[in-house]
């Protein structure tokens, strides 16, 4: 297992998440939806870098988001998508090395 924060990989998630915003300007479709789903993901996402959760309680952590969310649909799948990172993150040094690179893309 790696020594990986989850404040660490959300502090990489939000460059990535940066870094794609300009792209999700420039399509020539409606990104509204888009958009709110960003939006929910960056707030879990800064939330994470600033609170700083123990590796270990990650998961009580975002489980404890969703139950003081509004729309806890949304948030409840924000968060189990960034769950599903943390776990990729903790086993795959090829993911890790892509998001500390910046995640790179192919599309830029």
């Amino acid at each position: 297992m790696c020594s990986l924060r989850p404040a660490e990989l959300c502090h990489q998630l939000l460059a990535a998440l940066d870094a794609s915003e300009g792209r999700r300007r420039r399509r020539k479709r409606n990104t509204t939806p888009d958009s709110i789903g960003l939006e929910i993901r960056r707030d879990l996402l800064e939330a994470a870098v600033r609170e700083d959760p123990a590796a270990e309680t990650f998961e009580a952590w975002l489980i404890e988001r969703c139950g003081h969310a509004e729309a806890s649909g949304p948030v409840r799948a924000m968060a189990a998508s960034l769950l599903d990172e943390w776990r990729l993150a903790l086993q795959s040094d090829a993911f890790r090395g892509w998001l500390a690179q910046g995640a790179p893309s192919d599309d830029r």
